[in-house]
């Protein structure tokens, strides 16, 4: 019997090893906006990460009772994309440790930022856009 505990105790350590450990600073993952009215998927693609809206609270339009879409956009071609799969993150490339450098679009005013992005914390996410040497950022929580 306690060989069979041993053995099994042995698998699930390996179990864990083999699992891929994500680093202390990778930004992957699933985030919860500070607002809580998105949820955002962060993965790498490629050397760059993408961030790309996979939740929102409220997914419907109040006015069409459609879809929310990227009706913000002075892009009058891309206002009718769905915000639900839309991507974010444009460029956004390893600056340094920790540190992730690009530009975010912003569908509440149909804009792009030059972007910033790090971990601060486990379960957060620390978002910059910056126009010129004004920036204003928010923090994201891990989503459970």
């Amino acid at each position: 019997m306690i060989c069979k505990l041993r053995l099994v105790a042995v698998a699930f350590v390996a179990l864990g090893l083999a699992q891929p450990a994500l680093a202390a600073d990778d930004p992957s993952g699933t985030w919860l906006t500070q607002a809580g009215d998105a949820r955002i998927k962060v993965a790498k693609c490629g050397a760059n990460l993408c961030g790309t809206v996979i939740w929102l609270k409220e997914p419907m339009d109040t006015d069409t009772g459609k879809p929310a879409v990227d009706n913000k956009n002075p892009n009058r071609a891309l206002a009718n994309r769905p915000i639900i799969g839309l991507q974010l993150f444009e460029g956004v490339h390893p600056e340094g440790p920790n540190k992730w450098s690009g530009k975010i679009y912003n569908a509440d005013d149909g804009q792009s930022y030059v972007s910033h992005i790090s971990v601060s914390g486990p379960d957060t996410l620390k978002v910059e856009g910056c126009v010129g040497t004004l920036c204003g950022g928010e923090t994201w929580t891990r989503a459970r």
